[in-house]
């Protein structure tokens, strides 16, 4: 399929009457700018806060006729000011204790209940590429047309920022941050809210706080999925995760040297203690082919993941190779999934994507007694 060019989306937007003056959006100079990256366009309209709500119909209308238009998969519109006054975010609070509407007595009520599923993507251990991973597993869900989120809960090393090129706040509405858009998805990280080199010296408690913020206190809306890049290890944020929110599933990233499985490992087990199915393993790293001579080394070995898999009963989501450009992609905030959609690493994230889709779609998950799962 074609990309949809930059012309012939601005030419779609002149169906879109700007309210202030009568104008079409495009004669009325309110269409920033229009980005085509494999299927994901992103459209920038300029307003200003007094004027942000009577915009908000006509983003959502843009929306509709780009989604319309030959060659797109994904269609996001935002606003933005010139000189958009920053945000500031409301204190993180304590862990909440109170009862939620239809919650059980002594619980409180599950966050994200308009997300149709939740999907934390872990590590047992830092430095196995678990962020590029799941940057690049959300984009290439929004690339075959979902609704998705993506929220950063490594609440002491945030790569979101950098990974996606946006440093900017969150604006506040009506007592909520909206999440950023980037890449046809919906964002949201403690790295928005924080100076790139401040050092996150909290406990335990302000992480539980902060993480719960950015779910309940984010006007997420109804998303198909949600992406959740968890922080490595076994510790508060992922127990937070599994008691506040539906998890659907979660998938565990690890590289093919035991060391790094023995991690993955613990990962599994401690998802199976809080009753979240694991999804699957997916080996990151897993080859290297010189781009000259075209060259194979398993530099970290291979196929260990696969064969730790078959031994935990799980399944095996795949194999992403480990390439200069992922990295270069990642490092420039312009995730290859969308900047290189013919690549073969996009190709490889593509088919975990479609993978886990096929795995959450047919799922039921049942909220009575906390976060289980029943696969039709």
């Amino acid at each position: 399929m074609v990309d949809a060019s930059p012309d012939a989306l601005r030419a779609a937007l002149r169906a879109i009457k700007d309210p202030a003056s009568g104008r079409d959006l495009v004669t009325a100079g309110l269409v920033e700018g229009v980005e085509v990256r494999g299927g994901l366009v992103q459209v920038t309209l300029l307003t200003d806060r007094a004027h942000a709500a009577a915009m908000e119909p006509v983003r959502r209308e843009a929306e509709a006729v780009l989604m319309r238009q030959p060659g797109v998969t994904n269609a996001t519109a935002i606003l933005t000011a010139h000189k958009a006054p920053a945000a500031k975010p409301a204190p993180a609070p304590a862990p909440a204790a109170g009862h939620g509407h239809g919650a059980p007595a002594g619980k409180a009520a599950l966050l994200l209940p308009d997300v149709k599923a939740i999907v934390a993507v872990a590590s047992g251990k830092g430095g196995v590429g678990k962020s590029t991973v799941a940057v690049n597993l959300a984009v290439s869900l929004a690339r075959q047309g979902h609704k998705v989120g993506l929220l950063d809960a490594d609440i002491y090393g945030p790569s979101l920022p950098r990974m996606i090129g946006l440093s900017r706040k969150p604006e506040v509405r009506n007592e909520k941050m909206i999440p950023l858009q980037a890449w046809g998805l919906s964002c949201m990280s403690i790295g928005f809210l924080v100076d790139e080199e401040t050092p996150m010296i909290w406990r335990g408690p302000m992480v539980m706080g902060a993480l719960e913020q950015m779910m309940g206190q984010v006007e997420w809306g109804a998303l198909d999925i949600l992406v959740v890049d968890m922080p490595p290890g076994t510790g508060d944020a992922q127990l937070t995760m599994a008691q506040r929110v539906a998890l659907t599933g979660a998938v565990i990233v690890s590289t093919p040297q035991d060391i790094a499985l023995i991690d993955a490992r613990r990962g599994v087990r401690m998802f199976e203690k809080t009753k979240v199915p694991v999804l699957g393993l997916v080996e990151n790293m897993s080859f290297y082919c010189c781009p000259n001579c075209g060259h194979r080394a398993d530099i970290f070995g291979h196929g260990g993941a696969r064969a730790e898999a078959a031994k935990l009963g799980t399944e095996f989501l795949g194999e992403i190779p480990l390439l200069l450009d992922i990295r270069v992609a990642a490092d420039a905030g312009t995730p290859i999934a969308a900047s290189a959609p013919d690549s073969e690493a996009a190709k490889a994230y593509d088919a975990l994507a479609r993978r886990v889709w096929e795995k959450v779609s047919g799922a039921t998950v049942v909220r009575s007694s906390g976060p289980r799962i029943v696969i039709d």
